[in-house]
């Protein structure tokens, strides 16, 4: 049986990240991960914070905090915020950590070994008062083609433009706003992606025809553009530095590695990271990543669209420059984009909603369920508070919450706190097992090829099943003529609700664990329901205590949804 290594793009370190980051990466990888886990599989989830380059030191002046402080903080902000989403992480480590450090260099150095790093010379904007080179954001002034007067070196916020620091109207320091800026010659190390060129494409004919076509066409088109080496340091004093055993003139003047050049490696050194914080655990960070002890290892990695090209070329070619034996990714699974009402979510400019403020809002699995359930996977998705609600009130309410209410409810009121006896199953019974044990394979089929919006409707369908077979049987009436009759239609009923609790916990887990917990079953172990038990429906006997749970969801009302539009927008736009 397979080892699982699963990692979904590390979020950046400047600022809270709205739903369509959740959505493209971390909470599919916990989805497909607790799910390997409940089907016994040894499964590892790594996932860090993006702390280098830039955007990081940008922030860190503008909230006037030194810039390792200020990860610090966003670093615990973040993490709070994920555990608030239950995302089952077994580390979510830091890619300014000594571990990044000491790997990064270590791959740099193979691949100079190799010839694949090359030091040039280039020319660089530099800024007479702060006595440094200045990074492409690290100049703003007037864009040439919209006017917009706080552009960016590298791409206009307003009109999207891409740019060169030389195309800016009035270009000054985004550090000390001087305008004394001057083009001088500096040197910095070049990635030879042109001469890996052949054994990546080579690598992708390998492992990537198993892949999403989003994924795959991606990559492909990089390569048919044609790989062009790639510049892998800045001058900054944030990031990893470059080894002075190795380039000590490039070390001494202070050069850090790219920020896309030591953040992939980050997946590695959070693996480290959690090895290194359990010594007394034996873990081996290594054989997770390196050599024969990594050949059983399957290797799965979750991402929006934009971060395909580095995952599965930049990264990848990194890896295979080194020569050596690091596991690369078996599978890449891409989601496109979650729109607000057909617009982009910005972090920059806060518009959508953000992971902060839906915690606030409402409890993680509305969120988780909706999110799932609408996956961008095939095309991009919009979201809209109508949709939204009408999701949460059809599916999680009614559908859901509303069959374990009254099926438990009503039992207490008519048979007590235990599960009822009542007759033997008959041929509704037996029908129903036949129709969830069916329901159940295309969940799981669905699952183990990581389609989640498929999975999605395939778990409503279980639920739905349940809803069908108590609207069937109508053990409100049933129990005034055959309380037998009725008492084993409802302790069908409560068996369905334990399956769901069980097989529902990737999508929802605190919602499966309040179903799961309302059954006082001594021994309650199992991780997953197998074919012939789905069909049986008979993990909970009669005699079983039992309470009735708070209720799993609420439904959203007209109010509700006026007050999100009035706060978040939409509907207008």
């Amino acid at each position: 049986m397979a080892r699982h290594l699963i990692t979904s793009a590390l979020p950046y370190i400047n600022g809270i990240k709205h739903l369509g980051n959740m959505v493209g990466s971390m909470l599919p990888a916990d989805v497909y991960t607790r799910y390997l886990r409940q089907r016994g599989h040894e499964a590892l989830y790594i996932c860090a914070t993006d702390e280098h380059g830039t955007p990081a030191e940008l922030a860190a002046k503008e909230a006037g905090l030194p810039v390792a402080e200020f990860c610090a903080q966003q670093h615990e902000a973040q993490k709070a915020i994920y555990d608030g989403f239950g995302l089952a992480f077994d580390h979510f480590g830091r890619s300014s950590s000594p571990q990044n450090a000491e790997i990064t260099q270590r791959i740099a150095r193979s691949l100079h070994r190799n010839g694949f790093i090359e030091e040039r010379a280039i020319r660089q904007v530099y800024s007479v008062a702060d006595g440094r080179f200045l990074p492409d954001r690290y100049i703003v002034g007037t864009c040439p083609h919209c006017g917009y007067d706080k552009a960016r070196g590298d791409q206009c916020e307003n009109c999207t433009r891409v740019l060169d620091p030389t195309d800016l109207l009035e270009p000054r320091s985004a550090i000390s706003g001087s305008s004394e800026l001057e083009v001088r010659e500096t040197k910095h190390l070049f990635l030879r992606q042109s001469a890996l060129a052949g054994e990546v494409e080579a690598w992708i004919d390998e492992v990537g025809e198993e892949w999403p076509t989003l994924a795959s066409s991606i990559a492909r088109k990089w390569l048919t553009e044609g790989l062009q080496d790639r510049s892998i340091t800045r001058d900054l004093d944030w990031g990893v530095p470059v080894p002075a055993d190795t380039w000590p003139e490039l070390a001494a003047e202070g050069k850090v590695f790219y920020v896309w050049f030591d953040a992939p490696i980050e997946y590695v050194a959070a693996t480290k990271e959690w090895a290194d914080s359990a010594p007394d655990q034996n873990r081996d960070w290594a054989s997770w990543w390196y050599g024969d002890a990594a050949a059983d290892v399957r290797y799965t990695e979750f991402m929006a669209k934009d971060n395909v090209p580095f995952h599965t070329v930049m990264f990848p070619a990194t890896l295979l420059g080194t020569q050596e034996p690091w596991k690369r990714v078996d599978y890449v699974k891409a989601f496109n984009w979650l729109t607000y009402y057909g617009g982009k979510f910005s972090t920059s400019q806060r518009r959508g909603i953000f992971t902060d403020a839906a915690l606030e809002l409402l409890p993680a699995d509305y969120w988780r369920y909706f999110l799932m359930a609408h996956a961008p996977e095939s095309d991009d998705t919009s979201f809209t508070w109508e949709l939204f609600s009408a999701t949460v009130n059809k599916d999680l309410a009614d559908t859901l919450g509303n069959f374990v209410n009254r099926v438990l409810s009503f039992s207490r009121k008519r048979f007590g706190d235990e599960v009822p006896a009542g007759a033997e199953p008959g041929e509704a019974e037996r029908q129903l097992g036949t129709e969830i044990s069916r329901l159940l394979a295309e969940y799981e089929e669905h699952m183990e090829a990581l389609q989640f919006r498929k999975a999605a409707h395939a778990l409503r369908s279980l639920w739905s099943a349940g809803n069908s077979y108590l609207e069937e049987k109508a053990p409100w009436l049933e129990i005034k003529t055959d309380q037998d009759t009725a008492a084993l239609t409802l302790r069908t009923a409560m068996n369905l609700i334990h399956l769901y609790s069980v097989i529902s916990e990737p999508y929802i887990p605190t919602a499966a664990r309040a179903m799961r917990t309302a059954f006082a079953l001594p021994a309650d172990d199992a991780t997953w329901v197998g074919a012939e038990q789905a069909a049986a429906l008979d993990a909970v006997p009669a005699g079983t205590p039992f309470t009735v749970p708070p209720v799993l969801f609420a439904k959203l009302t007209e109010d509700d949804l006026a007050g999100y539009r009035e706060r978040f927008g939409g509907g207008e736009e």
